[in-house]
């Protein structure tokens, strides 16, 4: 497994998506280039924009000495492990109520070697080397049969652990039937010239996993999501996360060009801060990737740069029925299979 060309390919992903999004709005991105212990990251960002009004396109390349709670809660065998995460992440929320915010993440996460009677310091890559070293040395004794009985252990304590994870979803505030089939094909064409049940099987997951279960109801209408993704080999997995990215483009700009420049009023304004809420709500409670951020002491402003600029919450309330507003509850935020719209 060799890690360096996925990191090009996020560090080049991220630049092709900045130029065309501020050529789409007309206003630049802001840069941020951070380190931290253990790595960095390059965050641009748009607030105020005359399309976006707010945005985030993220790169970060982060190691750390122990995973944090919520990578090991699925996976309690790579508890204490170290780590490496790389990525590319992506949040739109436009200014007009008439475009929905759109949600892309594609990421690299490696849990290291197991190294028996040595600590791997994030950032320190001296001790990292010799942490290295230390588990080839001890892998190929256990191998050998030389370690002493009570230092071995799995052969796989002593081999990277390696797994993509991404996707791409979709919440709109007002519902297009267009629109939602067009994203939802984008999704199917991504991922269709490596296999004919990953769009099925990722569309559920989505589906799934953006659903505020204290609300009872779906964040938007979905899309596809995926993790722990490392069947059939790291080329494999590599180039269906690159499809993933290179289709995000192309799913949304079509939707966006139809509706940026549609009227509306404040009742649509006050309608879109009310479902940001819900976006806010899933966030900041169940979002895996906001979790593990901040648990490693990522950098809190790159993180949060997923919530949107203005937000509202209201008791108990409810859509007239009939209404626009009520259409996107009984239309769309209902499990639909949207190829077949």
């Amino acid at each position: 497994m060799e890690s360096s060309g996925a990191r090009d390919y996020f560090v080049d992903l991220q630049t092709r998506i900045v130029a065309r999004l501020e050529a789409l709005d007309g206003t630049g991105f802001g840069r941020d280039v951070w380190e931290r212990k253990g790595g960095g990251g390059v965050t641009c960002i748009i607030e105020q924009g005359q399309v976006f009004e707010r945005g985030g396109v993220n790169f970060s390349h982060v190691r750390g000495g122990e995973l944090p709670a919520s990578a090991t809660a699925a996976r309690p065998q790579l508890a204490g492990r170290a780590f490496e995460v790389m990525g590319v992440s992506v949040v739109l929320h436009p200014r007009n109520p008439y475009v929905p915010t759109v949600h892309m993440n594609v990421r690299l996460f490696v849990a290291l070697p197991r190294v028996l009677g040595v600590g791997i310091t994030a950032g320190n890559s001296g001790a990292r080397r010799e942490a290295e070293e230390v588990a080839t040395r001890q892998y190929q004794d256990v191998r050998r049969g030389a370690a002493d009985e009570g230092d071995k252990v799995a052969a796989p304590d002593f081999r990277p652990i390696w797994w993509f994870g991404g996707g791409m979803d979709l919440t709109p505030y007002y519902g297009f039937e267009e629109d939602a089939t067009h994203f939802h094909r984008s999704c199917r064409d991504a991922l269709s010239p490596f296999g004919a049940d990953y769009h099925l099987r990722y569309k559920r997951w989505c589906d799934e996993y953006f659903f505020l279960r204290h609300r009872g109801e779906p964040r938007g209408i979905g899309g596809i999501f995926f993790d722990d993704l490392c069947e059939s080999g790291f080329e494999h997995c590599f180039a269906l996360t690159r499809s993933v990215g290179d289709h995000f483009l192309p799913a949304y700009e079509p939707i966006l060009g139809r509706r940026k420049d549609m009227p509306y009023g404040e009742r649509e304004r006050d309608f879109q801060a009310y479902r940001r809420g819900r976006y806010v709500e899933f966030n900041l409670v169940y979002d895996r990737g906001t979790l593990f951020g901040l648990q490693s002491n990522g950098r809190a402003e790159a993180i949060l740069m997923s919530l949107p600029p203005l937000a509202k919450w209201r008791y108990d309330w409810r859509p007239a029925p009939g209404s626009p507003e009520a259409r996107l509850y009984t239309d769309f935020l209902t499990a639909r299979d949207w190829l077949k719209a």
